[in-house]
């Protein structure tokens, strides 16, 4: 059995990883809010569980079976947020909270369950998509909307869910998962992008747009 903090941790070494490849120590120690002596303890009990590859004088990296149980801890994660948000109501800027709560104490037959109640689903209410059961994850590569230029027009695929505010800051102006999103002006110099969603146009700030991420439309399926 694997405590709550290990699997957190698991977690954690998980997006990482997916940020810069190799995690290293203090970047795990900032991201878990704990000194870096305790990051560095979890780290060797990881390796001594062949759950990490040790890469010296650099990090670390998920070994394939450390990777699976991330992804399961993840897939229990998003799948909670969807039945958050779809059967009891709550919205997409309360689900994460309450999923980092209950991830930990669900089995594996409620997990299917709320698989098989939701439809077999693939993504979770701010677009992530749901690990396979097998511990399989596929990732699409979306552009940031930040980087977009004047006229482009997209779908929005993903919405990052790391702070409730701007969630629902975004919500209350349609900027959610499979909206069509046009860019009408993108200020110099870092400034901010106006952008268009059904027919009104809402001014964002370039860091809040870097978090949306979106699926270019060709010129023909604008």
């Amino acid at each position: 059995m694997f405590s709550q903090a290990m699997q957190d941790y698991l977690k954690a070494i998980y997006r990482l990883q997916e940020q810069g490849g190799v995690v290293s120590t203090s970047a795990l120690a900032e991201a878990m809010g704990v000194a870096a002596a305790s990051a560095t303890g979890m780290v060797k009990k990881f390796a001594s569980l062949k759950l990490v590859r040790h890469h010296p004088y650099q990090g670390v990296v998920l070994s394939k079976a450390g990777q699976k149980m991330a992804l399961e801890v993840i897939r229990h994660h998003r799948l909670l947020e969807l039945y958050l948000a779809e059967a009891l109501g709550y919205t997409w800027d309360k689900v994460h909270e309450e999923a980092e709560r209950l991830e930990h104490v669900i089995s594996e037959e409620f997990e299917e369950k709320i698989f098989e109640a939701l439809g077999r689903p693939t993504r979770d209410p701010h677009g992530d998509p749901i690990p396979a059961k097998d511990g399989t994850l596929v990732e699409a590569e979306h552009d940031r909307l930040s980087d977009l230029e004047p006229g482009a027009t997209a779908v929005i695929r993903q919405v990052s869910d790391s702070d409730a505010e701007m969630l629902r800051y975004l919500g209350t102006r349609g900027l959610v998962p499979d909206a069509a999103v046009e860019v009408l002006d993108k200020a110099p110099f870092n400034g901010p992008l106006t952008v268009k969603t059904g027919e009104t146009a809402h001014v964002l700030g370039r860091e809040v747009a870097s978090h949306i991420r979106v699926e270019a439309r060709a010129a023909d399926e604008a």
